[in-house]
């Protein structure tokens, strides 16, 4: 496999790809949707987001799915992405931000601070001990009983699915620029006992197949 972008290069390319991020719609909704039915977003009360993107998916949460006074904090390496988002959570801004960061995965938050931490497609584009890093943070961050809401690119499961990740991680090895720097994960082996799995399931749709992972940290794992 080839290596992954490094945090430099990643900002540079999503800082040129911008808005067409959404074009991948097709197949992020459905697996977004599915976290969504199971990380009982309706019931909190502070939601943190690593890699808000263009805000698309926040938006969702705070138009329909959100509690009015529920608050909403994203974070993101690109300027582009960033900018995009600000302006469409305008009509949230008693609620809502989203913030730059210089590529660190340390997040600016209290410990215990919010109850829902969100990060979709981000996990897919880091090394294996970002990954951790990123996993690390959530724990710290997150009050007991608050969720780890994570979906990624992940294997294919049919003929069509695995043909187009076969193709697609041969992409990656050659250069990963060329799929965005993703490339397919299996996220559970990363929770090992530090979190309890509430639900997982693989979504597919038109040959990419993505994972959706809820989890909530283990007491012991706080502490």
């Amino acid at each position: 496999m080839g290596g992954v972008l490094s945090h430099k290069e990643a900002r540079a390319f999503y800082d040129r790809f911008g808005a067409k991020q959404d074009l991948q719609s097709f197949y992020e909704d459905p697996a977004v949707e599915r976290l969504i039915a199971h990380a009982d977003f309706a019931n909190a009360s502070a939601v943190v987001e690593l890699g808000c993107g263009t805000g698309r998916h926040a938006e969702r949460l705070l138009r329909a799915v959100l509690p009015a006074s529920a608050t909403y904090a994203g974070f993101d390496a690109s300027e582009t992405m960033v900018a995009l988002a600000q302006n469409r959570l305008g009509p949230y801004s008693n609620r809502a931000r989203v913030y730059l960061t210089d590529g660190s995965l340390k997040l600016p938050m209290a410990d215990r601070s919010c109850d829902r931490f969100l990060s979709t497609y981000v996990l897919d584009l880091l090394s294996e001990e970002d990954i951790r890093t990123v996993l690390g943070e959530a724990r710290r961050v997150l009050a007991p009983g608050g969720r780890l809401c994570l979906v990624s690119l992940t294997f294919g499961e049919t003929p069509v699915s695995r043909l187009l990740c076969r193709v697609w991680m041969g992409l990656h090895s050659v250069r990963p620029q060329l799929v965005g720097g993703c490339r397919p994960l299996h996220l559970q082996p990363f929770l090992k006992a530090s979190w309890e799995l509430i639900h997982h399931e693989v979504v597919c749709t038109l040959g990419v197949c993505s994972e959706a992972l809820v989890a909530s940290p283990l007491e012991s794992s706080m502490r």
